[in-house]
């Protein structure tokens, strides 16, 4: 009696529950055969009614199974064409960005955890000079690079005979949690250059607008030496009165040999020449230099040093010619008794140089033009120092500032970048 749509185990199952019928209504459990199995019509019509149950139950679980199945593979179907639709597109963005790192003028390079280079674009390829990928960045850096007193900017080594260095700036952002750097280079070596191209066009114009205020400079003190010199020429002139007009026309023309160099320092921007300048020593030669001065008009002069062993990258006699005439300003504007403080401090990336006096301070209208060329308020002045000193201060990367309350003495800060 096994139907050809049973399986084995159902037909097996079946068997079981009919032979457990036949059991219950107190038949011989005597093996099966189409001549002793006796017939009970209730017992056979309750097994196969749970046959049909069970059937039912299996042929509609089924038919669930099959159209979860079928639901199944269409959203398959829908989420691998979302995931493909999505690697397309990150396969052409890539594409896009690897054609946009090919075109950048900057270099870019691409750092592991270690600081090997994984990547570097033809820009920084060229800058550097060598194929970058699989290199330690510390090597390439050593063999290329030096630094500049400006933070993060280097100068490339020259690798060809006459070759002048390039300046780059180099800028690292963090990866990921696992570590890595990209570096952004950018050459900004003719930045540099229209820069410096500026500040001499800018000076030049200075001269020329303080033409006539020069010319009238020039011209006092040399009438004044020309007076002194023709009194000298008198036949029976005392030689008392001899030896005082010559020192009044040697002081005159020392005057102008002064205005004369002023104006050349002011011209030049004092840009030649860097080297490693600690700034500890330039305080002690300024203390050295000016004490003596200082102490002969009834002055205190005090050096206060929180640099450490902080260094900047410039002129060091351009350095040491602003300072010394900050602190000449000082001493000119302090009375007998006043004090005197020049002071240095540093940070990670900065170096302070303040020259503080408890004098008479500056005007609000004065301290708006102090550093404009020829502008002075003393008889004696060129009206330069002040504007020498801003330019060396921009000519090392730096700047300066005044603070200053009439009657309440005057602050000047040089800032520098520190030397890395």
């Amino acid at each position: 009696m096994r139907p050809g749509w049973v399986g084995r185990r159902q037909y097996q199952l079946y068997t079981s529950i009919f032979k457990r019928q036949i059991d219950g209504a107190g038949y011989a459990t005597t093996p099966l055969s189409k001549s002793n199995i006796p017939i009970d019509a209730e017992a056979l019509e309750q097994a196969f009614s749970l046959f049909s149950q069970a059937s039912d139950q299996l042929t509609g679980a089924y038919h669930e199974l099959q159209q979860r199945v079928e639901q199944l593979t269409g959203e398959l179907a829908v989420a691998n064409g979302e995931l493909r639709r999505q690697y397309l597109e990150k396969e052409a963005l890539s594409q896009r960005l690897a054609l946009l790192l090919a075109a950048l003028p900057a270099g870019v390079a691409v750092l592991d955890a270690a600081d090997e280079i994984q990547e570097a674009n033809p820009a920084a390829r060229r800058m550097l000079s060598e194929a970058l990928v699989g290199e330690p960045w510390d090597a390439v850096a050593a063999r290329h690079l030096r630094p500049t007193a400006t933070p993060n900017e280097w100068e490339s080594m020259a690798v060809e005979p006459g070759e002048r260095p390039r300046q780059i700036s180099i800028v690292a952002s963090s990866l990921d949690s696992a570590g890595g750097r990209i570096l952004l280079l950018h050459d900004t070596t003719d930045a540099h250059r229209m820069q410096q191209e500026l500040q001499r066009r800018q000076r030049l114009a200075a001269m020329g607008e303080m033409a006539a205020g020069l010319a009238h400079q020039l011209r006092t003190p040399l009438a004044t030496a020309l007076l002194y010199t023709a009194n000298l020429a008198k036949p029976r002139l005392p030689e008392g009165e001899r030896v005082r007009f010559a020192e009044k026309a040697l002081a005159r023309l020392r005057h102008l040999e002064r205005l004369i160099q002023d104006m050349l320092s002011f011209v030049k921007g004092e840009t030649e020449g860097r080297e490693r300048v600690p700034v500890s020593p330039l305080l002690a030669e300024m203390l050295q230099v000016m004490e003596p001065q200082m102490s002969a008009q009834g002055l205190r002069l005090e050096a206060l040093d929180h640099s450490g062993a902080a260094e900047v990258l410039g002129n060091r006699k351009a350095l040491a010619g602003a300072l010394l005439n900050l602190l000449e300003n000082a001493m000119q504007a302090c009375d007998a008794g006043a004090t005197v403080k020049i002071m240095a401090e540093a940070d990670a990336d900065t170096v302070m140089l303040r020259v503080i006096d408890t004098g008479r301070g500056i005007e609000e209208t004065v301290r708006e033009r102090l550093f404009e060329p020829f502008f002075t308020t003393r008889s004696e002045g060129t009206g330069l120092g002040l504007a020498i000193v801003r330019g060396v201060m921009e000519s090392q990367g730096g700047s300066v500032a005044v603070h200053s309350v009439a009657g309440a003495g005057s602050e000047f800060v040089l800032r520098l970048p520190r030397a890395g």
